[in-house]
Formats: structure tokens, C-alpha cells, sequence
């Protein structure tokens, strides 16, 4: 097995954490006859050649030894060797970039890959399968070797990953594709059983749709619990206490069944209704397992694209009525991303955070409190009944600092907490750097709330802020804007004017031209701000001269320089204010209809400025019209991190659907 392990320089070799000397060692102890040695060496190999799913120049010295390590069947385990193998050589069906050596290493060994899909040892045939499609380029063999494996296996753990590598093999071998489908179609019917067929329609739905059964989503969802079933009579098995044991423990304790359902999902594709009916399927499951991967995906769905959600998320908030606290812990956490969309779910969410206290505040180890996810997902849904208990975290000693920026999702329903917020923010000393961290959030839900009792407090902290770089002055935009929103802003004259010679310039003689409506102070203020070479600068006070419309007719030349380059998520700002200030719609389409496909996250100031441009917006209404069409969120480019992906797409389709009500008024 380690003939040559010796010769290798691997001193002169490096892994994630640096010499490669320990390596020999490594791989020595992979074939150990301790379990936990086994375990700890192959923990030690993933964290040293395949680190975060980078590989080094020590991975293909590794290569062939963990090759012959996997073929000798005297070695326990493996089926994690074959693993590590594909991991590095590149387990994804689409490829990323990786280091071409690795690849090339893995792809060398292949044929090894061709006898373990008959070994005896079912994890390493499951390994193997689709190892085999992987990396041997040979797809008439291919093919002929899954098919004499199909007709031979029975172990219910090895059928699904030679199914999932036939799918494989008809996407890449797509000239070979036909042998491959009648396979995966044989195997979706009767006489086989529920998860095989499951397995093998997900796999249909993504190469061969046309041979789906027309019942596709009932067949789905019988065979869904039919395999539970069977899965709850056979029992779970714990893993091994190692650190890959564990990752994969935090794993949907059902993966199979995540993988095979979200499959058939993403096969699914645009089909929304169709994948509405098979989460609901998932969601009324009596094993909870399979309602908690149906909670999980509908958090896909909800993100990714459109729909008629009331149904799916009334049964997500059945959900919490649980003591699984991880199904109810998923479920809230999907519906904190639906702000407005979750008020289905808002008596359920109310009837838990009247029940469980304990749940309104979460504390994360050596962190402040956060506020916990029932309590905030029905302040985002809008409902008024969070209000009191927002009221007794306010009144406590440790309220969550983000507190007031959940509150503003209430809008005035909140005034009863206004002078419990007023009482923070009277609370924060200017000098501390956390003042600006703070005061944000409540600002932002004083300004929602409308507290004019507020002013005098934010009239305090403006005076009280710097002029210059620093935590406290980031808190100057918030206080102006928030003064604006309480239609303050003369009240706050002498401090606006004193920041006009500030980096705050522009936002201040916004506010100051809300206050007295005078052009002679602000006016040049703002057209010097706009000639900045900052960009940032520049934008925010293309931003301020729209709100001044006419007024700034002034600023048009330089506006029509700007509208013509740079990027167009800067362009639109400037094609904005061009609209406000001249009214001409002649320079502002082009760039409106540029920057809808090439800048989605425009699409929301667009349709804003479109709304204002009455009958002169007819000639964008192709693309408010498609817009209106498109099952696909325009924010599902975003991170899943993202937190208003949903709500800012539902904006835009409100803006859209506004747009084209006030062009059939002319």
C-alpha cells in the first residue's frame, strides 16, 4: 500500500497548515486497526489537503496511496477514503475551479474507481458510483458497469447513488444519454421500491422530463411516505464521534431523503405551482423528519421565486405547534424571511410567543441578546400583537440592541413604545464609539413611528455629533434623515448649516431645502458635491437636487455629463434626478432599460422614478410587463444571507403593478 511513501520530498511539500512531513503518518494511520486512529487520520487528511475545499501542492503526492488504501479491502473504512478522493478531485456536478493537478491525479486512478463499484463493501460501492462517472472517461463502460451493478445490488443504501449516477451520466454523456434515461424511467415504476423510485424520478426531471408520469407530484409525495415509513421501522443509526461524524449528525437527520426531495425540486425548476403541491405533500407528512426538509426547502422556494404562498406558510406555522424544537426552530427561522408574506402564520406565531417567553430574547455564548425568531418574525409579518411583548423587553435591562429596527416594521401600531424608546436613546452617551451602533435601530423606528416627542432628543445628538471621520459621525445621516421624516428639519436649521461644509453636505442641504424650500444656500452647496471625484459623494447629491425638481435646473449640464458613463448602478441615480429636475424622458429610458437587466438591484429606484413619470414612463412598459411575468425573484441572485431579498422583490412588484395601473389611466 505505501510502497514509494518514503521517496516522496514531503518536506519540500505543503498542506493547509504547512510542512508535509506529517502526511506519511497520516495515511499510515488510515489503515490502522484502531477505529478512533482511522477516524482521527481521516479528519487530519481533510483538514490538511482538502481544507475549506481548497487543495495544496501535498494533495496529488497523496493521491495514489489513498487509492491504494481504497482498494485493499483488509483496510476498514474505505468508503471515507473513496470520498476523499472525489472531494478532491471535484464531487460537484458543475466543477469549480480547483487546482487541474488534483483533478488530473484522481482522473490517473480512475480505473480503481470501476472495481470498487463491485466491492463488497456497500459504502465503498456507494462511493464509487459516482466516482466512476466522475473521473473515468470511458462512457460506454460506464454505462454498461452501472447497469450490470443495478441488476446486481440490493443494498437500499447503494441503489440511490447509482441512480443519482446515472442522472450524472446522462448530463454529461448526453451522446450515451438514451441507455441511461430507460434506466432511470425502469426504475421509477413499480415493482421497485419508494426511495429508488423517488431517486430516480428527481433524476428523470432533471434529464428527461418527457418521461415523467403525468401524476408526477401525487406519485412523489405516496412514495414520499411510503419510504418513511420504512425508514421509521428500520431505525436511526449514530454516526462515529469524530469531527466528520459530526458534521454530518448536523445534517438533516433524513439526508437521504433531503437530497432526493430537493432534487426533484430544483428539477422542478419554474414549475411553482407543482412545487407548492409537493411542499405541501412535505409539510403534512406525519413524520415530522419530512416536514422539517419540507420546512427547509420551501425556504428556497419562498426565496427564489413567486407564487400564491398563503397555503405553504399557514402550514409553516402549523409547525410551531411542536415539541420538536428543531421543526419549530426551522420553521421560524423561514418565516423571519418573509416579513408581510408570513401573516398566514401570524396566529400561529402569536400563540407562541404568548406561550413561550423563554423564546423572545436568544443568547448567544459571551454575546448580547438577540431577539429571538417568533417574536421577530411576527413583528416583521406587521402584527400589532408583538407590541406588548416588545413593551416588556423595552422595560427590562438587557432589550436586544436591533430591537428598535424590527419595531420600524410596525409603523405607527408601534407609539406605544415611543417613550420607552425615547428613554434609550436619551441613555446613549455621545462619547461612547458604540453610539452610533445604538442609536441606529432606534432612530429607524422612531422615524417609522412618526415620535415628534422624539425631536428634541435627536436635536441633542446633532448638536452633540462631530464633523469628522468616527463612529459617533455615522450617526449624523440617520439624525438628519429621521428629523426630515418627523418634518423637523427647521428646527434643526442652525446645526444643517453648520454640516454644509462637511462630507454630510449634501444630505444636509436636502433637509434644509425640505425646511425653507431656499435655493440660494443649498443650490450651490449641492453642485459642488456633485462635481466630487467621490462617487458615493457625487450620488448622494444627484440624489438631493432631484428632490429640489426644477429648482435645480442648474445642475443639468453636469447631470447630462454623468448619465452618460460610469456603471450603471451609479447612472441611475443621476437619470433619476435628470427626470425630477428637466422632466425629459429622452435621456433617462436608455438608461432605465440598460440597467434593468444588467443591474437588478436598480430595479426598485427604476420603478420609484417610472411611478413619478406618469404617461412619459409608456415606453419601459415591455419591461414591467415581463417583470410582472417572470416567476423569478429579481433578487435571487442574492446570498441566502441576504435578509430582504423577499420583501424587497414583493416592493418591486407592487411598483410594477402601480406603473402599468396609472398608464391604462391615460
Amino acid at each position: 500500500m505505501f510502497t514509494g511513501i518514503d521517496e516522496v520530498d514531503w518536506a519540500s511539500l505543503r498542506h493547509a497548515h504547512g510542512s508535509a512531513e506529517d502526511l506519511p503518518g497520516r495515511l499510515r494511520a488510515l489503515a490502522s486497526a484502531d477505529t478512533a486512529e482511522r477516524a482521527t487520520a481521516l479528519d487530519g487528511m481533510y483538514g490538511a489537503v482538502h481544507h475549506e475545499g481548497r487543495v495544496f501542492d501535498a494533495t496529488p503526492a497523496c493521491v495514489p496511496f489513498l487509492f491504494a488504501l481504497a482498494a485493499r479491502e483488509e483496510v476498514p473504512d474505505r468508503g471515507g477514503i473513496v470520498e476523499l478522493l472525489v472531494s478532491i478531485g471535484g464531487d460537484g456536478e458543475e466543477e469549480t475551479a480547483r487546482d487541474p493537478r488534483a483533478r488530473a491525479a484522481v482522473c490517473a486512478g480512475a480505473e480503481t474507481f470501476a472495481v470498487l463499484v463491485g466491492d463488497p463493501d456497500p459504502v465503498v460501492r456507494r462511493a464509487a458510483a459516482g466516482a466512476l462517472v466522475r473521473f473515468l472517461d470511458e462512457p460506454a463502460r460506464i454505462l454498461e458497469l452501472l447497469r450490470r451493478r443495478l441488476r446486481a445490488e440490493h443494498d437500499d443504501r447503494v441503489l440511490p447513488a447509482l441512480v443519482e449516477a446515472l442522472g450524472l451520466f446522462a448530463r454529461r454523456h448526453t451522446a450515451h444519454a438514451a441507455g441511461a434515461v430507460d434506466l432511470l424511467a425502469e426504475r421509477s415504476a413499480p415493482p421497485y421500491p419508494p426511495g429508488l423510485r423517488l431517486a430516480a424520478l428527481g433524476r428523470l426531471a432533471l434529464v428527461a422530463p418527457g418521461r415523467l408520469p403525468a401524476d408526477l407530484v401525487p406519485t412523489a409525495v405516496r412514495l414520499l411516505r411510503q419510504r418513511s415509513a420504512q425508514r421509521r421501522q428500520a431505525g436511526e443509526h449514530p454516526g462515529p464521534d469524530t469531527l466528520v461524524g459530526r458534521i454530518r449528525r448536523l445534517r438533516p437527520s433524513d439526508e437521504q431523503g433531503a437530497a432526493l426531495l430537493r432534487t426533484l425540486h430544483g428539477a422542478l425548476g419554474d414549475r411553482v405551482d407543482d412545487r407548492i403541491a409537493l411542499l405541501t405533500g412535505q409539510l403534512t407528512s406525519p413524520d415530522p423528519v419530512d416536514r422539517c426538509n419540507g420546512v427547509w426547502m420551501s425556504a428556497g422556494l419562498f426565496r427564489g421565486w413567486r407564487g400564491a404562498y398563503d397555503a405553504p406558510v399557514r402550514l409553516l406555522g402549523d409547525q410551531l405547534d411542536t415539541e420538536e424544537d428543531r421543526l419549530r426552530d426551522s420553521a421560524v427561522s423561514v418565516l423571519a424571511e418573509l416579513y408581510t408574506l408570513a401573516a398566514p402564520a401570524a396566529d400561529a406565531l402569536h400563540a407562541l410567543v404568548t406561550a413561550r417567553p423563554d423564546l423572545w430574547t436568544h443568547r448567544w455564548e459571551r454575546c448580547p441578546p438577540t431577539l429571538g425568531g417568533p417574536l421577530k418574525a411576527l413583528v416583521r409579518s406587521g402584527d400589532p400583537r408583538a407590541v406588548p411583548a416588545l413593551a416588556q423587553l423595552l422595560a427590562g435591562p438587557a432589550a436586544p440592541e436591533e430591537l428598535g429596527r424590527e419595531v420600524a416594521h410596525l409603523g405607527r401600531a408601534a407609539a406605544p413604545l415611543a417613550p420607552a424608546l425615547r428613554h434609550r436613546l436619551a441613555r446613549i452617551p455621545l462619547a461612547s464609539p458604540a453610539a452610533a451602533r445604538l442609536a441606529a435601530p432606534l432612530l429607524t423606528a422612531l422615524g417609522a413611528i412618526g415620535d415628534r416627542h422624539a425631536v428634541p432628543e435627536l436635536l441633542r445628538l446633532l448638536s452633540g455629533a462631530p464633523g469628522g471621520p468616527g463612529a459617533r459621525d455615522a450617526l449624523v445621516p440617520r439624525l438628519i434623515g429621521t428629523l426630515t421624516e418627523l418634518g423637523a428639519a427647521a428646527q434643526a436649521a442652525p446645526a444643517l448649516r453648520a454640516l454644509l461644509t462637511t462630507r454630510h453636505a449634501a444630505t444636509a442641504a436636502g433637509a434644509l431645502w425640505s425646511a425653507d424650500g431656499d435655493t440660494g444656500v443649498v443650490l450651490p452647496v449641492l453642485l459642488r458635491e456633485l462635481s466630487r471625484g467621490d462617487a458615493r459623494i457625487r450620488l448622494g447629491a444627484a440624489r438631493q437636487l432631484g428632490r429640489l425638481g426644477p429648482a435645480a435646473r442648474p445642475a443639468l449640464p453636469l447631470l447630462h455629463r454623468l448619465v452618460r458613463s460610469g456603471p450603471l448602478p451609479e447612472r441611475v441615480p443621476v437619470a433619476c434626478a435628470l427626470w425630477h429636475i428637466g422632466g425629459d424622458p429622452e435621456p433617462v429610458v436608455p438608461v432605465f432599460r440598460a440597467a434593468w437587466p444588467a443591474a437588478p438591484g436598480t430595479r426598485l429606484s427604476i420603478a420609484d422614478c417610472l411611478t413619478a413619470m406618469g404617461p412619459a414612463a409608456a415606453p419601459l412598459h415591455d419591461l414591467l410587463t415581463t417583470e410582472l411575468s417572470s416567476p423569478r425573484r429579481h433578487t435571487a441572485h442574492r446570498s441566502p444571507d441576504t435578509t430582504h431579498a423577499i420583501p424587497d422583490d414583493e416592493e418591486l412588484l407592487r411598483g410594477c403593478r402601480g406603473v402599468l395601473g396609472g398608464l391604462r389611466g391615460f
